[in-house]
């Protein structure tokens, strides 16, 4: 699989001798598959003071940090909209798309760390919170009627299955060690079965939306979405039925106990014993 990595370019809570905030860039490898060591992943992380920031900055700095892996990633991510068009330059000037995602797990928990760990540790360290990412509630639409899986079904399975995940037959698919997460192998983990006889386009196509996660939406009406990119929204399905909708409820609450980890599958019938396509997904609340 080609390797991803995500960004982070934004301003720390550090001032500088002048009392401006100075930034940051964060890179990250992307994790791949439940087998990765979270140890093993990739990193860069350089200070930019605040008169120095724009694109032509940013490029040196991937430049130096693709000098650094000794190895060019085939596309960044990042998920901070109001830096698009300066983290999309920057990486156009190195010559690698960069695709805004809310798929960004490791860079946001480096991040998490590093506001924890590190920040607090330095000079200039000012004890407020970044401003958060605005997010504006996307109107979910409809899924290409080709495209539309004609039965579904909730499932769980326990955190240490995925430990043979790479074992399993699977067209498509993304995933992240679980051990990133601290989940005890005992831990359910739910997730949503598409079944399709056309499993594989349907697959192919979710695999180019920067899948970011599931979430059962009660209001207006009880639904199922897919959510993609940095604010895109799919419906998966109507929720009808008191049965399902209880289903439903349960799979939002086990997802909230499996710190928001899920995972979303797609097979031709409920008899296949492979997958057309499988993603691991945790819904995490960006900075």
């Amino acid at each position: 699989m080609a390797t991803i990595w995500e960004i982070d370019f934004y301003s720390r809570p550090i001032l500088d001798e002048n009392q401006k905030k100075i930034w940051e860039v964060l890179v990250c490898e992307s994790p791949v598959d439940t087998r990765t060591n979270p140890d093993s992943l990739f990193r860069y992380a350089q200070f930019c003071p605040s008169t120095q920031v724009n694109s032509g900055w940013l490029r040196t700095a991937l430049e130096e940090a693709i000098a650094k892996a000794g190895v060019a990633p085939a596309k960044f991510r990042f998920f901070r909209r109001q830096m698009n068009n300066m983290i999309v330059k920057a990486c156009e000037d190195v010559g690698i798309s960069a695709q805004p995602s809310r798929r960004t797990l490791a860079v946001y928990q480096w991040l998490q760390q590093r506001m924890e760990q590190v920040y607090p540790n330095l000079t200039g360290y000012q004890a407020v919170t970044n401003p958060s990412v605005q997010w504006e509630a996307p109107t979910p639409q409809r899924l290409p009627d080709v495209l539309t899986g004609q039965q579904w079904a909730f499932v769980t399975l326990e955190a240490s299955a995925f430990a043979e995940m790479h074992e399993w037959d699977i067209g498509f698919s993304e995933a992240f060690p679980l051990q990133m997460i601290g989940l005890a192998p005992e831990t359910k983990v739910p997730g949503v079965v598409i079944y399709s006889p056309r499993a594989v386009p349907l697959a192919g196509w979710m695999s180019g939306l920067e899948l970011a996660f599931l979430k059962f939406n009660n209001s207006p009406v009880p639904r199922l979405l897919l959510e993609t990119g940095v604010n895109d929204s799919w419906i998966l399905a109507n929720i009808k039925n008191p049965p399902t909708l209880s289903e439903a409820k349960g799979f939002e609450d086990t997802k909230q106990k499996a710190s928001g980890v899920h995972f979303l599958a797609v097979q031709s019938d409920p008899q296949s014993e492979s997958f057309a396509g499988f993603w691991l997904l945790q819904e995490i609340n960006l900075p």
